[in-house]
């Protein structure tokens, strides 16, 4: 697959990779998932392409079934393997951090990737060779969303287009399988906000990025771990953590609804002095309650952001490792 490593990438030393699987509830899918990540990583080595002290760094999300005991049977029969067992289920995004804080000193570079595999593998190569030529990251995009039901697709464009229009700065169909290297992993660990949405803060690090493209496949055994809810959740933060437009916006209809207000002032005053005003409840009461929904959809948002200063103060931390496994500062 590799036969020839170009000159520029003899000039710089073999990488050490380590591979972060976040797991929730995989105990399905993680042997699946492992096989092929393992042979891939051993044909990788056999090519020089990264170093033989690279590994599969699992992280545990206080996973409810055997997830863990087969992370720790595959680090004992394995040296390639390691794992993290984080206390309890803190969210994905937290799992993937706990797991680039393990990997970090360990390693050169991280490509994280979900337990499920529907992220293709097979374009890890081409991201180690994009960074032997210079960048600290690169992003994994899907070239289509065909395998998405109609209501994924269409809520993802949609989701897509609005942080665009609200300034936020991401990679559309990008998710969180991506290379980075250790100082972009480094200054990714000097965001300590609890809100997390990294793949908003990875395009803020200001390294040289680059992209590859693929197509995604089904998982690869299990169910889905991140349901409508949690989508829709993890939107909400995504918006709420990198742009105050939302809050801007409330103020933008509360000058809109004062200039309609004048309007109408002026078209009663209008009536009334040429006698044709008509006094009438439905248009008070209307009003009275149109005013009012804007007024609690406003305070709703204000309140989220006011929920995100309340969680953030508290500086709690985003994980608690329980135990760990395989790894070489053990």
């Amino acid at each position: 697959m590799w036969n020839v490593l170009d000159r520029k990438m003899m000039t710089k030393k073999t990488p050490i990779l380590y591979v972060v699987v976040p797991c929730f509830n995989e105990q399905e899918a993680l042997p699946v998932s492992h096989g092929n990540l393992s042979r891939l990583l051993g044909e990788m080595k056999e090519q020089n392409l990264i170093a033989e002290e690279s590994k599969l760094l699992y992280v545990d999300d206080g996973s409810r079934d055997d997830t863990w005991e087969i992370i720790e049977k595959l680090s004992h029969d394995n040296d390639m393997v390691a794992g993290v067992k984080l206390s309890c289920n803190s969210g994905h995004q937290n799992a993937l951090m706990a797991g680039l804080a393990a990997a970090v000193e360990l390693s050169d570079i991280i490509v994280s990737i979900d337990a499920d595999l529907q992220d293709d593998i097979n374009v890890i190569p081409s991201m180690v060779k994009r960074y032997m030529d210079g960048c600290d990251i690169v992003f994994g995009v899907r070239r289509e969303r065909k395998s998405d039901t109609w209501f994924k697709r269409n809520t993802a464009r949609v989701f897509y287009s609005l942080m665009k229009k609200l300034g936020v700065s991401t990679i559309e169909n990008h998710a969180d399988f991506r290379l980075m290297s250790h100082r972009a992993v480094m200054a990714l660990l000097d965001y300590k906000e609890r809100n997390l949405f990294i793949r908003g803060i990875v395009t803020k690090l200001g390294y040289k990025t680059d992209c590859v493209y693929y197509n995604r496949s089904a998982r690869v055994a299990g169910e889905s771990k991140y349901p409508l809810k949690k989508l829709v959740n993890f939107a909400i933060d995504g918006i709420t953590s990198f742009s105050v437009k939302p809050v801007r916006l409330v103020m933008q209809v509360g000058l809109s609804f004062l200039l309609i207000a004048l309007i109408i002032l002026i078209y009663v005053l209008c009536a009334y002095f040429m006698g044709r005003a008509v006094s009438g409840w439905p248009s008070l009461i209307l009003s009275v309650w149109l005013v009012g929904a804007f007024i609690l959809i406003g305070l709703g948002i204000i309140g989220e952001y006011v929920g995100k200063i309340y969680t953030e103060v508290k500086n709690r931390p985003r994980f608690n490792v329980d135990t760990t496994v395989g790894l070489d500062k053990d």
